[in-house]
């Protein structure tokens, strides 16, 4: 009877998983990607609370409240205008969040199209799409978006575009690698010689299977998004006043930085654990795809 038990707990210990059920367990082994999943998480939650505050009770400022330093009222203390600052910086969650996923989605589908099409092809169009991904590239990023946002004007849709821009080199090396290593195999020939056309290759067959390097740097991407967009905002390019978006809180506070360290500490330590918690994540899924990091 025994016996039989022991059996069964090995059979179900051993039991083969799914491909996402491997990922998940492997997950769930990695303390640190646990803990980059968790905070994801109460971001999310942050962000969803959020969306129930009115813009009017985060910009209207009560001259009594200037500089009022943390307390149960004011957890985060107050700004030059009297404004809650805890509030502005939950409020703020929903621009950077918006920022980080839309920058790094635009970026992954321009990229990753452009760089499948390059490795699969080759020739005359990977050379065009190779060269001009180096010209980009070689423009810092930082300049590059504050180009864009000058040319287009400061907004939130704006921003997007600029950060997602100065992204886009990155995707189109990563699938292009992809692609290469994919495009001679067996299953790509067999396709070819049963005559489904070159872009259903490309989406159907060739990009699902060099998927892992891309989900991984997506994933690192949202968190660079967020650092890019944080600092055009200090520096004057982002999310327009009196929008609360965290680059903005801090580049607000740091002419006050010695009487009042809260109004820069708090939206500064937002923006440093989200793009933690998601390098955190990011590196955890890059042990859970790479069959090297198997044990």
């Amino acid at each position: 009877m025994k016996e039989n038990n022991t059996n069964e707990l090995l059979t179900k210990q051993y039991k083969k998983r799914s491909r996402f059920g491997e990922i998940a367990h492997s997950i769930r082994r990695n303390k640190s990607a646990m803990a980059g999943l968790i905070i994801i998480v109460a971001l999310f939650l942050i962000f969803f609370a959020s969306l129930f505050l009115s813009f009017d009770a985060v910009t209207e400022g009560n001259t009594a409240n200037r500089f009022r330093s943390p307390d149960l009222e004011f957890p985060f203390g107050a700004d030059g205008m009297g404004r809650n600052t805890f509030l502005r910086t939950i409020y703020g969650s929903r621009y950077s969040l918006v920022i980080g996923f839309c920058s790094a989605g635009i970026a992954t589908l321009l990229g990753v199209t452009l760089g499948c099409f390059a490795g699969y092809y080759g020739g005359i169009a990977d050379n065009i799409i190779m060269r001009a991904s180096d010209v980009l590239a070689s423009i810092p990023g930082m300049l590059l978006g504050m180009v864009i946002v000058t040319v287009l004007g400061q907004s939130l849709r704006n921003l997007i575009i600029a950060v997602g821009v100065t992204a886009i080199p990155v995707f189109i090396r990563i699938s292009r690698a992809s692609v290469l290593t994919v495009r001679s195999q067996e299953f790509v020939e067999a396709a070819r010689a049963i005559g489904i056309s070159n872009f259903r290759i490309i989406f159907t067959q060739v990009l699902p299977n060099g998927l892992s390097p891309i989900i991984v740097t997506f994933t690192a991407s949202i968190g660079l998004s967020i650092i890019v967009a944080a600092s055009l905002s200090f520096l004057g390019f982002g999310v327009p006043v009196p929008h609360p978006e965290w680059g903005a809180l801090v580049s607000a506070g740091r002419n006050y930085i010695r009487n009042a360290p809260h109004l820069t500490t708090f939206p500064g330590l937002f923006i440093m654990v989200t793009v933690l918690a998601f390098n955190l994540i990011g590196d955890g899924l890059r042990d859970a795809l790479d069959p090297k990091m198997k044990r």
